[in-house]
């Protein structure tokens, strides 16, 4: 693996490139990008659960931080904006074509919950996607304007107009913080429901936890989340090779809902979906029999429609 800087508008996007064993840099090789979840990092199983599998099975994958998060430039801090985080992967891309050892005729695109979603909208207008993959993938701005801003998106941009124009004057940012601190404070406020304990447990223990790794929001630029759609559109210009792997085991994140949703909607005459029965959607990050599941579908179909 190797560190890498990819140019981003006026910032960096820190990633990591995996490499294919045994590599040849004067051969050719197809790509993957692929995309962490929301409030996540490149080292949260994009980079090191399925980045790692993909890259061992001939490809070369690259992981990245998305803008205003982990070690990836852009400023204020903690924007978990979805025009930004899909145009975030063409920017990857542009890096990738420059590479002599990367056919840019074989590029694909892979998500992990959030970042499923990033991938599927990014996919439906950058034609140099190939192929697209979607691991328990979210469509954020549904559930923005849905249970993040309590079903009242309307209520939830005014308070979040407010809220710029107080910053805007100087006023302290206010940082949504989307998980409890701990297991254990989840228990103790009775947070019980699936997604967010399993998540708790998993971004807020060491089986998760990494130092880039931020579960939080600044609530001032969500504006343009909830009024967006990862699927918008996605009858006509998702005709690109599509994969869903879901878990059947729904939560409140709603994961297993989206999946069927984009397989019933998208355009693409190949089109396949994998149900994980008796899993959750953080099984799918990194627990090794749904992960295994999930692989033994990815990787014949990267390796079907990226020619490898």
């Amino acid at each position: 693996m190797k560190h890498v800087a990819v140019k981003a508008l006026a910032w960096d996007l820190a990633a990591d490139i995996y490499l294919p064993p045994g590599f040849d840099e004067s051969r050719t090789y197809p790509a993957i990008v692929s995309v962490h979840p929301i409030g996540s990092c490149k080292e949260q199983t994009a980079g090191n659960v399925y980045g790692t599998a993909l890259a061992d099975e001939g490809f070369v994958v690259i992981a990245f931080d998305a803008s205003f998060q982990g070690a990836s430039g852009g400023e204020p801090r903690s924007i978990e904006d979805p025009v930004f985080r899909a145009q975030d992967i063409s920017y990857v891309i542009d890096y990738l074509v420059t590479l002599p050892y990367v056919d840019a005729d074989r590029i694909g695109v892979i998500g992990v919950c959030g970042g499923g979603g990033y991938s599927i909208n990014a996919t439906m207008t950058d034609r140099r996607i190939k192929a697209v993959g979607s691991v328990t993938g979210v469509n954020f701005g549904r559930l923005m304007h849905e249970s993040f801003s309590d079903y009242d998106p309307i209520g939830a941009l005014d308070a979040v107009a407010e809220q710029r124009t107080a910053e805007a004057r100087g006023e302290e940012r206010r940082v949504t913080q989307y998980l409890p601190a701990s297991p254990e404070a989840a228990k103790e406020q009775g947070l019980t429901e699936l997604d967010l304990s399993e998540a708790t447990a998993y971004y807020r223990t060491e089986r998760g936890e990494k130092p880039s790794g931020r579960t939080e929001g600044l609530f001032s630029r969500q504006a343009s989340a909830i009024g967006w759609d990862a699927f918008h559109r996605a009858e006509v210009l998702l005709t690109r090779p599509l994969c869903v792997v879901v878990g059947d085991k729904p939560g409140a994140f709603g994961a297993y809902r989206d999946g069927l949703e984009i397989y019933r909607r998208a355009a693409s005459k190949d089109k396949e979906l994998v149900v994980a029965e008796g899993f959750s959607h953080y099984d799918l990050y990194d627990q090794p029999e749904p992960v295994k599941i999930a692989l033994d579908h990815l990787i014949p179909f990267y390796k079907k429609h990226l020619g490898r």
